[in-house]
């Protein structure tokens, strides 16, 4: 019989589900197991029915409490547990989604509603333990949720917002995929490091990075602070092509909004006095992807027209702290991530 894990959870969010207590004193008796007040979460581990189970950190928690010693979450649940704010349990329509749990060759187990075993083999310094929790380094888990992607967008995607995160950086990432080459899907896994970006702040901007390298492979800047001539900043367009000076923004739903959209016509006009040329790729153009490129395509035309304009620069005042790498951001003190990170509050 394979031994089984107990947690010793250091957070305050989720209820760690427990065995039954002859007592009744550290968990349900029998009898109580089996009555309306509590909840089997796995074989002979149980919650108060009170608790939810749709909560992605508790449904985490849920999934690995008793499973076999040397398993781990994995995948987007790793992630999600490390606080990645891009990685949830749910579709895009809402629908749960399984709790990844790498148990290695611990053997065939019972099948699980919500989990979905991975029994792929575990290398010796695969398993973390955060906050209590035994987890799949964020590498592992990372190539895990990628592995699974439909497409290489959705590849880049879950690369650069594990990036966005700091939950890993690219040359960890390439190093650790170098394991698993020459398994299902590992070249486009490849041509998605390859493609990625460590400073991309939101989904959305994937998917207007790479429709754009469709038809212009330049060198794209993501999220490049402006600055005028004096050092002051001016704003931080989500793409720049520094060769060209044509500007790229993602508009959103939340973009239809008075004050959102009042600030965008100033960015635009803005735009126009410093000779960038921007172009908007708005959530409607997925549906239409040409609508966007041809939108793209006059940029470049009215760029190539006028040529790069002088009144903007990329240099950074001594002032500036630069947060484009994850290096530079996991470098900052506590304090400093509040100053110079607050867009991810936003």
């Amino acid at each position: 019989m394979l031994a089984r894990m107990e947690l010793q959870i250091t957070r305050s969010d989720v209820v760690v589900p427990v065995p039954m207590d002859p007592r009744g004193l550290a968990g349900p008796t029998p009898g109580q197991a089996r009555g309306p007040k509590w909840r089997t979460t796995s074989p002979n581990r149980f919650v108060p029915a009170s608790v939810r189970s749709d909560q992605d950190v508790q449904r985490i928690v849920e999934a690995v409490a008793g499973a076999p010693a040397g398993s781990a979450a994995s995948g987007w649940a790793a992630l999600r547990w490390q606080h990645g704010r891009w990685f949830g349990g749910r579709t895009a329509r809402g629908e749960l989604l399984p709790v990844p749990l790498a148990i290695g060759d611990a053997g065939h187990l019972a099948p699980r509603r919500g989990v979905r075993f991975c029994y792929d083999w575990l290398f010796a310094d695969d398993i973390i333990e955060y906050d209590g929790l035994p987890i799949t380094r964020p590498e592992r888990s990372v190539c895990v949720e990628a592995l699974r992607a439909r497409s290489l967008e959705d590849t880049v995607r879950v690369i650069d917002m594990a990036a966005s995160d700091d939950l890993i950086d690219l040359a960890s990432l390439q190093n650790w995929a170098t394991r698993i080459k020459g398994r299902p899907h590992t070249r486009r896994l490849a041509a998605a490091i390859e493609l990625a970006e460590e400073n991309v702040w939101s989904p959305q901007e994937v998917t207007l990075r790479l429709r754009w390298l469709d038809r212009h492979p330049s060198r794209l800047l993501c999220n490049p602070p402006i600055f005028d001539e004096n050092g002051r900043h001016l704003f931080t367009p989500d793409l720049l092509d520094p060769r060209t000076g044509v500007v790229g923004e993602y508009n959103g739903v939340v973009h239809d909004g008075t004050a959102v959209r009042r600030r965008d016509l100033n960015r635009e006009e803005l735009c126009r006095d410093l000779g960038l040329e921007a172009v908007t790729m708005m959530s409607t153009d997925l549906r239409d992807i040409q609508s966007f490129e041809r939108r793209l395509e006059a940029a470049y035309r009215r760029a190539d027209a006028h040529g790069v304009r002088s009144g903007w620069t990329l240099e950074q005042p001594d002032r500036w702290v630069d947060t484009s790498t994850v290096a530079r951001r996991r470098a900052l003190s506590e304090g400093e991530r509040r100053l110079w990170l607050g867009y991810r509050a936003a």
